[in-house]
This record gives C-alpha cells, sequence and structure tokens, in this order.
C-alpha cells in the first residue's frame, strides 16, 4: 500500500457503529452547540451580572457585543449554508470549535470592554452557522428523511439546552472562582472537540454507502448495491446513492423568487426579536422589579431554556398538524405569556411564566427550519437555509440591544415586554399566510 493511499484509508476511516451513523454525527453535533452557547446571548444576558459587578463596565457593553455577535454571525450566514452543502460538517465543524475556543480562551483574559466585544464577536460570528445553526440542520436534513422533523427538533433543543446547563455551571464556577475562569474551561473544553469531530463528522449518509435514516435500498437495486438497514459499518459498494424515498427539491434560486420563502424569513425576523429581547433582559428585570435575587432569576430562565425540549414533542406534533400551524399556536400562547409578565411579583409566578414561555416560545426557531425543509427539500437546503439566517440574526441582534437602551432610557422594561408581545403577535398573522409555494414543472430528485 503506498503512503498516499495509507494516508487516505486513515482520513477515511470511522467507527463501526450498531446503530445508524446518522444517529451517531447528530449526537457528536451536539457537544458543538454546548460550548458554541457560551457566546450566544441567553447565556450572555444569563451571566452578564457577574461580568458587570466585577468591571463596571457599561450595561450596554454586554448588549452590544451579543448583538454585533449575531449579526455578523448573519452575514457569515449564507456563505456557510453554501459550503455545508458542499462540504458538510467534517471540516466546517472542527473549524468552528478551534475558532471558538480561541475566543472563549482569550474572552477569559481579557482587560477592557473592546476586548470582551471583539473576541466575543469572532466566537459568535463563526460558532453559530458552523455549531449551532445552518452546518448541523443541513447535515440533519442530509441524514434523515422519514424522521426529519425529529432530527431537526434535536438540533433545535440543543442551544437552549445548553444555555441552561452553562448559565449554571457558570453561576457555580463565578462563585467559587471567577467568570474568567468559566470561559477559559468552556474554551479548552472547544479545542479539544476538533479531533472528535474531524474522524466522525460526514456530508450525506451517501458517501459512507448509507441511506438517510438508515433505510433500506430500493428492491430494484441488485444485490451488490444492498444497504444494511441501519447499521453504521462500512456499507455496500459504489451504487449505493439510491436514495430510500424522493421528494422536490428547490435550488436556493427559486427558493428566494417564492413569496412564502421571503414571508417566513419576515417570521423569523419578528419573532426571534421579540423573543430574544425578553430573553436577554429576563434576569436584571426579575431582579430588580420582580424583586428576585440574581440566582432565582437566573434559575427561572435556565428552567424555561431547559424546556426546550419541548421542541421533540413538537417536532412529532409537526408531522401531524404541519409546522405551520404548529407555528401559529405556538406564538398565540408564547404572546400572551409575555405580556403576564407584567403581573409577575413572586419567585412561583415567575416560575409560572418561565414554563409557559419556554414550553411555546422555544420551539418557533426550531419550527421555522421545519417549514423550510417541508416546502423545499434538502439538496440546497444549507444555501435557503443560510439565506434566512441574516433575518434572524438581525432579529435577534436587535432584539438583545433593545432591552438595555430601553432601560437606559426609561428605567424600566415595561415597552421592552409590550413591544415583545405585539412583534410576536405580528409574526403569528404572517404565518397565517406564509403557505406552501407551488413549483411548476416540478421535477422529483433524489432526497
Amino acid at each position: 500500500m503506498s503512503e498516499g493511499a495509507g494516508r487516505r484509508g486513515l482520513l477515511n476511516w470511522r467507527p463501526n457503529t450498531p446503530f445508524y451513523y446518522g444517529w451517531l454525527v447528530l449526537g457528536l453535533s451536539g457537544t458543538g452547540a454546548f460550548v458554541a452557547t457560551a457566546v450566544a446571548g441567553v447565556v450572555l444576558g444569563g451571566v452578564q451580572s457577574y461580568i458587570l459587578e466585577d468591571t463596571n463596565w457599561p450595561r450596554t457593553s454586554i448588549g452590544l457585543a451579543s448583538s454585533c455577535g449575531v449579526w455578523m454571525s448573519g452575514v457569515f450566514a449564507p456563505f456557510a449554508g453554501r459550503l455545508a452543502d458542499r462540504y458538510g460538517p467534517r471540516w466546517l465543524m472542527p473549524i468552528g470549535v478551534i475558532v471558538l475556543g480561541l475566543s472563549l480562551v482569550t474572552i477569559g483574559g481579557v482587560t477592557a470592554a473592546w476586548q470582551f466585544f471583539l473576541a466575543s464577536v469572532i466566537g459568535r460570528a463563526v460558532s453559530q452557522p458552523f455549531l449551532i445553526g445552518v452546518v448541523p440542520r443541513t447535515m440533519a436534513v442530509n441524514f434523515f428523511n422519514r424522521r426529519r422533523n425529529l432530527a431537526l427538533a434535536i438540533t433545535g433543543v440543543y442551544r437552549p439546552i445548553s444555555g441552561a446547563l452553562i448559565i449554571q455551571a457558570f453561576s457555580v464556577i463565578a462563585l467559587l472562582a471567577d467568570w474568567r475562569t468559566a470561559f477559559r474551561m468552556l474554551g479548552f473544553a472547544s479545542l479539544f472537540l476538533a479531533i472528535p469531530m474531524l474522524i466522525i463528522m460526514r456530508r450525506r449518509p451517501e458517501d459512507i454507502g448509507l441511506l438517510p435514516d438508515g433505510a433500506r435500498a430500493s428492491p430494484s437495486v441488485g444485490a451488490s448495491e444492498t444497504v444494511s438497514p441501519g447499521r453504521g459499518g462500512h456499507g455496500p459498494s459504489r451504487g449505493t446513492a439510491v436514495q430510500a424515498a424522493t421528494e422536490v427539491s428547490w435550488t436556493s434560486r427559486e427558493a428566494m423568487r417564492t413569496r412564502a420563502f421571503w414571508m417566513v424569513s419576515m417570521v423569523a425576523f419578528l419573532n426571534v426579536t421579540g423573543s430574544s429581547g425578553l430573553g436577554f433582559s429576563l434576569v436584571p428585570y426579575l431582579h430588580e422589579f420582580a424583586g428576585l435575587t440574581t440566582p432565582q432569576a437566573a434559575g427561572v430562565l435556565s428552567v424555561s431554556t431547559f424546556l426546550a425540549l419541548s421542541s421533540l414533542v413538537w417536532g412529532q406534533v409537526a408531522g401531524k398538524l404541519t409546522p405551520r400551524w404548529c407555528i401559529v399556536g405556538a406564538m398565540a400562547v408564547a404572546a400572551v405569556a409575555t405580556l403576564a409578565l407584567l403581573e409577575v411579583d413572586s419567585l412561583a409566578a415567575a416560575y409560572t411564566f418561565g414554563v409557559f414561555w419556554g414550553l411555546f416560545h422555544s420551539a418557533l426557531e426550531v419550527l421555522l427550519y421545519m417549514v423550510l425543509a417541508d416546502y423545499f427539500g434538502r439538496n440546497s437546503y444549507g444555501a435557503i437555509a443560510g439565506a434566512m439566517r441574516p433575518f434572524e440574526a438581525g432579529g435577534l441582534g436587535l432584539g438583545q440591544i433593545v432591552g438595555p437602551v430601553v432601560y437606559d432610557v426609561t428605567g424600566n422594561y415595561t415597552i421592552l415586554i409590550v413591544f415583545s408581545a405585539v412583534v410576536q403577535g405580528m409574526a403569528m398573522c404572517l404565518m397565517l399566510l406564509a403557505r406552501r409555494p407551488e413549483r411548476r414543472e416540478a421535477v422529483a430528485v433524489a432526497g
């Protein structure tokens, strides 16, 4: 065997799993989402009190860093989506954890607000599309067909669940040491993940001789091309690029010519603007206006965030009611729960709000990406999802800066809460109009 062939063999090696290989890549992507959440708005909003008490930086410094980071991730996402369609997560996710790890270690040693701003913006801009958003979702759409909604729901719960865990872990580490130590520890963990991601991640199941969901090959396929059901071995010969099922897939250019794409994108913008504005300022609001201590307020945010596990249920419900109708119902309840926050004045009331808000608002992001897969298929899913991300990022960045600005101007968060409920109601109405597009002379392509 030549030296070149030996290197290729080593590069192509992967573990032989007793279950469908897609579950392994899906699970490993969760570790990337976990560390990437360290610079997400939900975490920076939840831990900002520890940073501000130590540094005496202006309150808007953390919000501005978070907003600019997510805006830059929106700028980068369309390119990340096209790269995801072409190369998949194997090369993109290791790059993401390395850039993120260096950023987190840097944050642990900053001495000025501008340094924190620069490191967190770079870390968020790269890690969000590579580790949380476009790349892992494209991977889920490629590896799963029949279980696609479930796979997307799983990728959707990684970030909020990680946020809930990190906020609590951060609080413990900050009390035992300081907030800088917490960022450094997460940074080193991120750097370590580059190795398993490079070994395990793949672009599509067909690239390793498998089919989506671990399905068997079509009966018309010859015996030499048969795929074992759901096993992660090295698989069959090269003729196994046959899909278990066919679906209509749109190109990104075709999708962006439809009214549905732009309406869903506007729904994403409005929804994220309202929910992120509330989520980013929830801890200081509950502490200063509802009489909770900072740890109690952080606990409410953690519980609400942790209830993103409900996305797994929403994924199943969406298969029966369609993602569109699930979004309409969830937005209606989330808007009402948001207005009810104005009446919260005790720990019990705060947790009641957190439960309702968490069960319904946390499902909306992943449901929107289910709509994209349902409407436009998988062949250009990365590019289509990447094209929608700037709307989502724009809303996320705007929402995270609205709260601090409203507080600095008015001295309270009442306008923010009303604003959040109104824009969620607007998004609900717009979603009612965003029906599935019809494609003329559509051709069914291999999923």
